[in-house]
């Protein structure tokens, strides 16, 4: 028992282990990003300075800071500005998927959109990636800017993917990971091989780096969805219900949807199709998730993309990065936060 206890204690701590092996450079990154984002104008920058005070995990520039480190890379800043970059087009996705989502909360705090409005939050999320496009010119490496570019359009394709599917809870599995493989993964793939590509890593690093991240990014956002079901976990800045209360169709409900009897199947599709769901609702939907162990299936489908994840860094030799970068697939899947 003891064993499994430190085990699961050692990949808790994964992500504060790769925060605390770039601590140095994800400072640096922190003031790269503010300093990109002053503004004369004075609503930007009060809604950029907003933005910044809120915090966040910045596993996607700490991503490529690890990666980068993994792969031995000590030429310069590139990795403070790629992930600076990085972490500014998650940044910018966030305030665009609050408007479309009509968020209110985002890690415990009101969202841009409900302090501000819709159109100054929009246009904020289109200041942040263009400064992100002027970072990447600047940095010159043509196959860095056609990654994170690509990753931009892939990202907001994902988006629309969605929004075509939402409240359609018999959405087939596949359609879903294809919307979170856009959404998430592909972020997280475009920040872990650029890791690779600014230490002038073979093809075969790279590829493995990229489908490391891609993996990671799939557990990290079916876990993400799961979490907004599971009633049995306390949560740090996310309230239980997020999704269900604004329509999205995510793993759990796909699930559900496909072990549910043929009335709850009608009840459900009922509760998806109205405009407007309340606690009532979400209560029914919880019963129900409860009733068919939803939350354990979910977990196993991770596992798979954990496995793969993990399995994919052996082309690395042994070393402090590797073993962390290791742990934090399983740190996506167990995190309450």
């Amino acid at each position: 028992m003891g064993i499994v206890v430190q085990l699961k204690n050692q990949i808790n701590n994964s992500y504060f282990q790769l925060k605390n092996a770039v601590e140095d450079k994800l400072i640096l990154v922190e003031e790269k990003i503010k300093s990109k984002l002053t503004s004369d104008v004075e609503l930007v920058q009060k809604m950029s300075d907003y933005h910044l005070n809120t915090g966040g995990k910045k596993l996607r520039a700490l991503l490529t800071l690890g990666s980068a480190k993994l792969c031995c890379y000590s030429k310069g800043t590139r990795d403070i500005n790629l992930a600076a970059c990085v972490e500014l087009i998650h940044a910018a996705t966030l305030m665009h998927d609050d408007v479309i989502d009509n968020g209110s909360v985002r890690r415990g705090k009101k969202t841009l959109n409900k302090v501000w409005d819709n159109h100054s939050s929009v246009l904020v999320g289109d200041y942040l990636l263009s400064r992100c496009f002027e970072m990447m010119v600047e940095d010159g490496n043509i196959e860095v800017l056609k990654l994170l570019s690509s990753t931009s359009s892939k990202i907001a394709q994902g988006e629309i993917l969605q929004l075509q599917h939402k409240g359609e809870v018999d959405m087939l599995e596949e359609t879903y990971l294809r919307i979170i493989s856009a959404k998430t993964a592909e972020l997280f793939a475009a920040a872990t091989k650029v890791g690779a590509i600014l230490s002038d890593m073979k093809t075969k690093e790279k590829e493995a780096l990229e489908f490391y991240g891609r993996n990671l990014g799939l557990t990290f956002q079916i876990a993400d969805d799961t979490l907004d079901y599971n009633s049995e976990l306390k949560l740090f800045g996310k309230k239980i219900g997020k999704d269900f209360y604004e329509g999205k169709i995510t793993l759990p409900i796909i699930l559900l949807f496909q072990k549910a009897k043929d009335e709850e199947k009608e009840k459900l599709k009922d509760i998806f199709s109205k405009n407007i769901r309340n606690e009532t609702d979400l209560n029914y939907s919880l019963s129900l998730i409860k009733k068919y162990n939803i939350i354990k299936l979910c977990y196993q489908k991770a596992q798979h993309y954990i496995n793969l994840a993990s399995n994919s860094l052996s082309i690395f030799k042994d070393c402090k990065e590797k073993n962390i970068l290791e742990n934090l697939t399983s740190f996506s899947l167990e995190r309450n936060f």
